[in-house]
């Protein structure tokens, strides 16, 4: 019986994945329309480099206070008041957590404007010596700061719905932000430049809040209510908020980090900036779609067991969440270092977007995709640390991971450039999981180690065979000293397409769980089919 409910909740909780993971995929894919068109018409220059770091500010305090404060508080928190309280209790806690959230936001909007040109010579120090690409940083972060409010009262949001398990709107909310800034780069760009980026960041961020209020208010939500920010809930949320915070600002000093020293380019070559976010944002996808999909979906579930005391259930959680990331996070990675180049080609080489920028953001891409399975990885561990109350040991091991992160940074930048960040941040990804791990199971017992090394093992394997094949069809059919652009992006699409088929073939001779689960539901839906 208790097998029976653990593979019911398993389902229940891949399901939700699934749900968050669509929403993604299709964010992902307006997101890369999006990028596309931005590299176009900026490329790796002056003015993609100055929007590329005013938009980084307000991201960088979002996590903060907005959707790390989500993770870390309000979803335990509102999880626990959802199954143990009164429907009265839970809408007071939870509008009070709005009206701190707003006072905090609003405060933080103001400073950044104001203190602009400061935030700007500090996490982009190299931009001093170009008064140009200073001086429109400068502005744009100025049009762009208030977005870090509309993006809490998104994570606001998201933290709310969760808790009711309601991961459809928070999910499509960037899909509405996609849309809006690729209209913006259409008909506002071309009118009156990247400014025109900065209005489409404030205009989706009011749609982003808009699409969340209808399964809010369905959900109990009421605006009719007094301003309180008062309750005894606050100091509780404080006290895992703080160190959430400090952990968070560990985090966000790698960030500063890399972006201050990817600012040198007398070290690390122009354009380093605007290199490494075309090629976040294509690790993004394998990351987002399933990685933080899952991590988001298993979040509240981890809270419920451990409000539950449910430990059993809690670990189970762990380990499946852990061994299905690898499932994905694996074979992304050994696509990515077989066709880096042709991707990063094929998406954005056009107008400002040159073969050297193509040779930059490649180096990154490669790097980067190396810490693939720690970054999805460590989202999974910190949830479950989250769920247990603990905000501080994953702020522990983060700065851990920053001192590790800029020694490397440090001594990498110099031979490698601005790949040498990347790999510098890929290394303390995987030294910050594998620390959060071991003192996981020190806490809890054992986590099912050899389940999930069995498991790593056969989607290597996997994962090797899929990459032969990939590299092969590469050289035969895209590797061409005189490409066409239509031709290879169909070619792409296929060579993607075969992997993929390659590698569930491959996982499921070796026994992979989640490729015999997938190949299992396409057989069983096609015996109804023809059962019928």
């Amino acid at each position: 019986m208790n097998h029976e409910r653990r593979i019911m909740t398993n389902k229940k909780l891949l399901k939700s994945t699934g749900i968050i993971s669509f929403a993604t995929t299709t964010s992902r894919i307006l997101g890369f329309i999006r990028d596309i068109l931005f590299a176009k018409m900026f490329g790796t220059g002056i003015f993609a480099q100055a929007f590329v770091v005013a938009f980084r500010l307000p991201n960088m305090l979002r996590d903060m206070v907005g959707e790390g404060a989500t993770d870390a508080a309000l979803v335990p928190i509102l999880t626990e008041y959802q199954h143990t309280r009164s429907k009265e209790e839970y809408w007071e806690v939870a509008r009070v957590i709005l009206n701190l959230m707003l006072v905090v936001l609003v405060v933080l909007s103001a400073a950044g404007v104001v203190f602009a040109p400061f935030l700007v010579r500090v996490i982009a120090p190299g931009f001093i010596r170009d008064a140009q690409k200073f001086e429109a940083t400068v502005a744009l972060t100025r049009i762009v700061f208030p977005y870090i409010l509309l993006l809490g009262m998104v994570a606001y949001s998201k933290g709310v719905l969760n808790s009711f398990h309601s991961f459809a709107a928070p999910a499509f909310s960037p899909v509405v932000l996609n849309i809006t800034l690729i209209s913006a780069i259409t008909m506002l760009c071309p009118v009156i430049g990247v400014r025109g980026m900065a209005i489409g960041v404030l205009v989706g961020g009011f749609f982003e809040v808009l699409v969340q209020i209808r399964p809010l208010v369905k959900n109990g939500f009421r605006f009719k209510e007094k301003f309180k920010i008062t309750h005894p809930i606050v100091k509780r949320i404080g006290k895992l908020l703080f160190p959430r915070m400090l952990g968070t600002a560990v985090y966000q000093l790698s960030v500063l980090m890399d972006t201050v020293l990817a600012s040198l380019a007398w070290i690390v070559g122009n354009g380093g900036v605007a290199a490494m976010y075309y090629s976040i944002r294509l690790t993004q996808l394998p990351l987002a779609v399933f990685g933080i999909a899952l991590a988001t979906a298993a979040l509240p579930k981890m809270s419920k067991e451990v409000a539950s005391n449910d430990m059993e259930k809690f670990k189970n959680t762990v380990a499946f969440s852990l061994r299905n990331i690898s499932t994905v996070m694996i074979p992304a990675t050994v696509g990515f270092l077989v066709l880096a180049r042709p991707i990063v080609r094929i998406l954005f080489q056009r107008g400002e977007f040159t073969a050297y920028s193509t040779n930059i953001t490649t180096s990154v891409l490669i790097f980067y995709s190396l810490g693939l399975l720690s970054f999805a990885g460590i989202k999974i561990l910190v949830g479950a640390y989250y769920s247990m109350g603990d905000t501080r040991t994953p702020a522990k091991t983060a700065a851990i991971s920053l001192g590790v992160n800029l020694v490397l940074n440090l001594i990498l930048m110099w031979p490698l450039k601005i790949g040498g960040l990347a790999l510098a941040t890929s290394i303390a990804a995987t030294g910050n999981l594998i620390i959060l791990y071991v003192i996981l199971s020190r806490r809890i017992g054992d986590i099912g180690i050899k389940r999930i090394t069995l498991s790593f093992m056969r989607v290597c394997i996997s994962s090797v065979i899929m990459g032969v094949f990939t590299f092969v069809t590469y050289r035969l059919f895209l590797y061409s000293p005189n490409p066409s652009k239509t031709h290879d992006i169909f070619v792409l699409i296929g060579i993607v397409f075969g992997s993929c088929i390659v590698y569930l073939v491959a996982a499921y001779i070796t026994k992979v769980e989640a490729a015999r689960k997938i190949v299992g539901l396409v057989l069983e839906k096609n015996e109804k089919k023809y059962s019928v």
